[in-house]
């Protein structure tokens, strides 16, 4: 079966950025293309701007270069559009949210965070691997929450409409998020730490959670957070989803994979076009077509469409 795919996240935008990627062609270690979305029935797609703060470019004139690469993408390319709240996967196009991955950009700064809103941003996680000044990171040195600047940047999240991303944040910070946010929250490329025991992985209480706030979890496909081994193949992926719909419930599930931003991928699921057969397996395994379309494709849609 055909089923159309929302995707919580990629960082095909710092490509697009450093390395001079385009969505017409496939350069090494790129995934994200035009035509692999088409193939893979990508029918929504996060682009993350994500600032890698070892370069010498601030980390907000990355991401705003970024956010420019992304409204240049949509304006060079009428098969890409911005989520809008009437979307229908139907109709051939591919619906796009803009996503920031990492806060540092913000220099803790409310104004700064209205700025990007107005320029589209609608979900944004706080940390990337680093600790920083609004809060922990799951990789972080010391164990922290959300600190007091966080908390306000969150309550400014909830009041403008920016959905609030729980992955790479600390544990503490998570937390935090569950019992401050007066929105759902959502991890857009976590996988289940009772599978796999990395910081990256969510325990079974904040997946239940987050379910129960309203929110959802996307599963990636990065090889080390989904097996010991790190050489993941589409088995292991299925394992993790079945683990998660088994806490969160099957509304509550989705995909997050983070391509292009990992060096190696599961055998058998390299780039985009390859997704149908993640969901072929989702099939054999035993869930129901409708079930499948959920997590494939209504779930994340239900869940994000609330803030555009």
């Amino acid at each position: 079966m055909r089923f159309y795919t929302a995707d919580a996240h990629c960082d095909y935008l710092f490509g697009a950025m450093e390395y001079g990627w385009t969505i017409d062609t496939q350069k090494r270690n790129q995934t994200i293309t035009l035509e692999n979305l088409q193939r893979g029935g990508v029918a929504l797609q996060f682009l993350a701007a994500w600032a890698d703060t070892t370069l010498k470019v601030p980390p907000l004139e990355q991401v705003l270069i970024m956010i420019d690469r992304y409204h240049s993408l949509l304006e060079t390319h009428p098969e890409l559009v911005p989520l809008s709240k009437d979307f229908d996967p139907c109709s051939g196009k591919i619906a796009t949210v803009l996503a920031v991955e990492g806060a540092e950009c913000l220099g803790a700064s409310p104004s700064i965070l209205r700025d990007l809103y107005r320029l589209g941003v609608r979900a944004m996680t706080f940390t990337w691997n680093s600790d920083n000044e609004l809060a922990g990171a799951a990789q972080g040195k010391r164990r922290r929450g959300l600190s007091a600047a966080g908390r306000e940047i969150l309550r400014e999240m909830n009041r403008l409409g920016i959905a609030f991303d729980v992955s790479h944040l600390s544990d503490d910070g998570i937390e935090d998020a569950l019992a401050l946010s007066t929105q759902p929250i959502f991890a857009s490329h976590s996988n289940c730490r009772k599978l796999q025991n990395a910081p990256r992985c969510l325990p079974d209480e904040y997946i239940r959670a987050i379910a129960n706030k309203g929110g959802v979890v996307g599963i990636n496909f990065y090889g080390p957070q989904l097996c010991e081994s790190g050489h993941a193949d589409i088995s292991d992926i299925v394992r993790h989803v079945c683990h998660a719909v088994s806490i969160a419930g099957v509304n509550h599930v989705c995909i997050g994979s983070d391509f292009d931003g990992m060096q190696r991928y599961p055998k058998d699921l390299k780039n985009p076009s390859d997704l149908p057969a993640l969901f072929d397996a989702l099939l054999r395994e035993g869930f129901a077509p409708a079930d499948v379309e959920r997590i494939a494709y209504r779930n994340l849609h239900d869940y994000i469409v609330q803030f555009v």
